[in-house]
């Protein structure tokens, strides 16, 4: 079809194109004029569906429970949750398996059980956060699989699962996790588990990569790298290797290492290791960072997250040969001049409605967890005050896991649309023309039209007319300086993003008393109880108090308050019995911690009978006879009699104590007395062992 087709793309070079990327839009250009021809619109449709999406990094705070998903990859340092395998109980234990990558990984920096960091002791045990763990038992157990090329199972779910679960289901290449969660009593459930089932999610490093600079075969390389064995490989955070990992990898560009032009891989490489100063004085890499993504998603949107993220431009050589213009400026070495250009158009681009004042940016924050947060506007987008200004443009990127590598992509974001835009036709038998193809940076001079020795960054693809002997290419002028940065003066400082307060749990009740209060019963009897009292916090809590015997010949009781009060009795108290006493709050189905103790002697009749009357005593031989007579109390109990050699009640000892009615004359003869003199007290109690006055009998002699 001669005239049809005057030029085609022969070279793209963009800030997401590969080889493979490149021939799929030449092939698929040419496919659709010629489908548009003989086979019609609806077969171009059907060649250009679209696929998923790179996920974001929120989407990987949760769990995937699918039939069969997609298997995960993770580059860099990053957050995520994992696809679930395997999920059953046996014997009140639930053990869960999830796949974290479909790769193996480097290692795993950190778990999660929900918002929660956890610390795991050497079985795995997560003994931090403490609710987790009661009395040094771990109710929640986490080991890992890196995804060697040979794994084993996960012992425990074999042992637990014989029939459905064996020594087979090794998870080769895949990086999983076991977490094994045990029932506990259903008092405690909330307490142990406030969110219920535990939900894992973790921080690792992920996939290993090769780096040419590594490896002394390559010119310049240095060490054991070999990208014929992933063994040699190591993990990197940084981001050219990342892409070069991916151009070579069946989810990427499918292309094999010697297809790549290795020298400008390590230049690459050594551009994002560059130290650059950062807001606080420190110095961080240039293009380092992180991300995950599936299988199913485009390989060529996953391959654009990395290069805008690194200021990458993946371009195919004269040679045939994939090779890659790093994230810095480079000095021109293709001249175009009046003599050599066909036409050229220049457009200042200062229309108010394209003008942009300033670039909101969203990094992921390693120090918060892992979240997407927005760093600081560069520029001012309220600097001119018109509806029809463009005020800002927003930029996004799953990889960049700094404030200040944000900032630098901000910068470059607002520099470029504000430049003025160049598009130029040229002559392609011209010096160094045929260069332009493989090149970022063009000096244009064309003083006519305002450009003298003015640089051009390339920002379309280059055609090529060979009919006409043409190439043109459209691009913006920018100054060499386009990626210096001040931190100091143009980073800015990041908004303050909502960090979830620690739950606190139940609160501790808040001056919490216990007393003893008597109340009489049938028959004129009094009988004692505990009266707890405590502030008032939320209608919602309700208080439990706990009582038992000092002496533990009785079990622990207790009893719950109404929602909203601010008191609770217990129930009859066993009269003269010491209790220790305590208090805790419920709420939601959850329960404080509980008070300390407080210790109260039961007392039903806290008055004190009248004292015994016609007290007296006969000594004989290692034995004393005392007589007295009751008093005409109806409380009387009984009488107690201490002993001491010594003219001092304070430190007498008790001797005997005789039950009687009220009124009665009554006696009592003390034994196993040595020979002596001795000094006795005779005092009345009530059925509460409140004593009444005592009555000395004077001096005695036992022979």
């Amino acid at each position: 079809m001669p005239g049809i087709i005057d030029s085609i793309a022969l070279i793209v070079s963009s800030l997401a194109t590969t080889t493979f990327a490149a021939n799929a839009l030449y092939l698929g250009t040419y496919a659709a004029i010629t489908a548009g021809l003989t086979l019609g619109a609806s077969f171009i449709q059907g060649a250009f569906a679209s696929k998923p999406e790179v996920p974001k990094p929120d989407d990987g705070s949760y769990n995937l429970k699918q039939s069969v998903p997609s298997l995960p990859y993770v580059l860099g340092r990053t957050k995520k949750g994992s696809d679930y395998v395997f999920l059953e109980e046996v014997g009140g234990v639930a053990y869960h398996i999830m796949v974290w990558a479909g790769h193996r990984i480097q290692g795993y920096v950190q778990h999660y059980l929900h918002d929660d960091k956890v610390t795991l002791n050497v079985d795995g045990g997560v003994t931090d956060p403490g609710h987790y763990d009661k009395d040094g038992v771990s109710f929640v157990h986490i080991k890992t699989k890196l995804g060697l090329n040979a794994e084993t199972a996960h012992s425990e779910v074999v042992t637990a699962f014989p029939t459905i679960w064996n020594n087979n289901c090794r998870g080769d290449g895949l990086a999983s996790v076991m977490m094994k969660v045990a029932t506990v009593d259903k008092k405690e459930f909330l307490d142990v588990f406030p969110n219920q089932m535990p939900e894992h999610s973790a921080v690792g490093d992920g996939a290993r990569l090769y780096d040419p600079r590594k490896d002394s075969t390559q010119a310049g390389g240095s060490g054991s790298h070999r990208y014929t064995n992933q063994n040699t490989w190591e993990f990197s955070k940084n981001l050219s290797l990342m892409r070069l990992w991916h151009l070579c990898h069946p989810v990427g560009g499918k292309m094999s290492y010697e297809n790549m032009h290795l020298p400008d891989w390590a230049n690459a490489a050594n551009v994002c290791d560059q130290n650059v100063t950062n807001r606080t004085g420190g110095t961080e890499k240039r293009y380092h960072g992180g991300f995950w993504f599936r299988a199913s998603n485009d390989p060529i949107e996953v391959g654009r997250i990395m290069d805008e993220a690194a200021e990458m431009v993946v371009y195919e050589r004269a040679d045939g040969k994939i090779g890659v213009h790093a994230g810095e400026f480079v000095t021109p070495d293709v001249r175009l001049t009046a003599n050599s250009i066909f036409s050229i158009r220049v457009d200042k681009n200062k229309r108010r409605a394209n003008t942009v004042l300033g670039v909101r940016g969203r990094y992921v924050n390693t120090a918060k967890d892992y979240i997407t947060e927005d760093a600081a506007i560069y520029g001012d987008p309220y600097a001119v005050v018109d509806d029809n200004t463009e005020r800002t443009r927003t930029f996004e990127n799953a990889a960049i896991q700094s404030h200040n590598h944000c900032q630098r992509k901000q910068k470059l974001t607002f520099v470029r649309a504000n430049a003025r835009k160049v598009s130029v036709v040229a002559d392609y038998t011209a010096d160094g023309v045929r260069d332009i193809p493989y090149r970022r940076f063009v000096t244009v001079h064309y003083p006519s039209r305002g450009l003298a020795e003015a640089t051009v960054e390339i920002t379309s693809s280059v055609t090529i007319d060979l009919r006409n002997m043409r190439i043109s290419f459209s691009g913006i002028l920018v100054s060499p300086s386009l990626y210096d940065f001040n931190a100091a003066t143009e980073e800015g400082e990041p908004g303050e993003s909502v960090e979830p307060l620690p739950d606190s749990g139940v609160p501790v009740p808040v001056d919490f008393a216990a007393s003893i209060q008597t109340e009489v019963v049938s028959g004129g009897a009094t009988a004692a109880y505990i009266n707890a009292t405590w502030d008032f916090v939320a209608s919602t809590l309700t208080y439990e108090l706990e009582y038992d015997r000092t002496s533990g010949s009785t079990g622990v009781q207790s009893v719950f308050s109404v929602a909203g009060a601010t008191q609770v009795r217990s129930g009859y108290l066993v009269d003269g019995e010491e209790y220790r006493v305590r208090l805790r709050a419920w709420g939601g189905g959850s329960k404080s911690e509980w008070t300390d103790y407080v210790l109260l002697t039961a007392t039903a009749d806290p008055v004190a009978p009248g004292p015994v009357t016609g007290v007296s005593v006969t000594p004989s031989a290692g034995q004393a006879e005392f007589q007295w007579t009751a008093p005409n109390s109806a409380n009387y109990f009984a009488c107690r009699i201490y002993i001491n050699t010594v003219n001092d009640l304070g430190t007498a000892t008790l001797a005997a104590t005789e039950y009687g009615p009220p009124s009665a004359t009554d006696l009592r003869v003390v034994t196993s007395l040595t020979a002596g003199t001795y000094y006795a007290w005779l005092r009345s109690i009530n059925p509460s062992g409140v004593e009444g006055t005592a009555v000395a009998t004077g001096s005695f002699v036992v022979t």
